[in-house]
């Protein structure tokens, strides 16, 4: 039964009815260009079920909306670049920090209670519904990406004070780290094979790239910079924000506590840096070695 509503509450209604309009034009955009038809067939019916809220919202503000452009733009590409379930997933957090404002509506709307949350409900099992490549071998980026941190940043932390030249230092961690690559994607794919696991090669190769690329970013300030102090915080900084993006990049995804996990792999990397860096001290005072 429709009700009279207050202006302050119409006003909520027609931001909350704006925003279920985006989402659906979104989650549409999304499944038109998905290659997977089972994944572009849950999209569309996500869209579908937006627009119903969007269609129930209506019935209380007697307004239309068009969608808010900047936030398709923005939503569709994190999607396209970093994957669908995390695009989806992170734009479906937003709706639940949304679903807070609704509370005061519910007083006066009590049926849009159980709309809503029977809806969204079943928006998230079809979203849990997604398969994604790239989060069945998640764990296969996560060992090439754990591993290039804690090996490559505790490298460099030696070779600074050992060496002292940041173009040799540079060097020397390309050559570790290429290598240290090609040995950590074959540990996998023959670890794979023995379990004849039939995702062997591609999962020793999702280990080696996600190795090469940290190893990249975490050498290129010694390409940059003279001064192997300001290139070792550089590094340190590189290697501790890329912890953060991949973390928070997880735990969106999958569900999974950030702090917790964020807090640990910084420990870790930051701690061995520390701990080779004072080898690589020890090692270049004792030795007599200058270069």
């Amino acid at each position: 039964m429709k009700v009279t509503l207050t202006p302050t509450l119409i006003k909520t209604l027609c931001k909350f009815q704006q925003n279920e309009i985006t989402e659906s034009v979104i989650y549409s955009k999304l499944a038109i260009v998905v290659k997977e038809k089972s994944n572009s067939a849950i999209l569309q019916r996500i869209s579908i079920e937006e627009n119903g809220h969007y269609e129930f919202l209506k019935i209380y503000t007697n307004q239309s909306f068009t969608p808010n452009w900047f936030k398709v733009f923005i939503y569709y590409w994190i999607a396209r670049i970093l994957g669908i379930t995390f695009g989806i997933k992170l734009l479906e957090k937003g709706e639940a920090h949304a679903q807070l404002a609704y509370t005061e509506v519910l007083a006066y709307v009590p049926e849009m209670k159980s709309i809503i949350e029977d809806e969204d409900k079943h928006e998230k099992e079809l979203i849990n519904m997604i398969e994604e490549e790239r989060l069945e071998y998640v764990g296969s980026i996560v060992l090439g990406l754990n591993d290039a941190l804690v090996e490559l940043t505790g490298a460099l932390a030696g070779f600074t004070f050992a060496l002292n030249n940041t173009r040799v230092i540079a060097l020397a961690g390309l050559i570790t780290g290429i290598a240290a690559s090609f040995s950590m994607a074959a540990s996998g794919y023959l670890s794979k094979k023995a379990e004849n696991d039939p995702s062997a090669l591609k999962s020793a190769t999702y280990t080696g790239i996600a190795y090469v690329l940290t190893v990249g970013l975490l050498i290129f300030p010694y390409l940059i910079f003279d001064n192997v102090f300001i290139c070792l915080g550089a590094t340190l900084t590189i290697a501790i924000l890329i912890i953060l993006f991949f973390n928070y990049y997880i735990s969106v995804a999958k569900d999974l506590p950030f702090k917790q996990r964020f807090t640990e792999m910084a420990v870790i990397s930051l701690g061995v840096s520390a701990i080779t860096f004072g080898i690589g001290f020890l090692l270049r005072k004792f030795s007599g070695i200058d270069i």
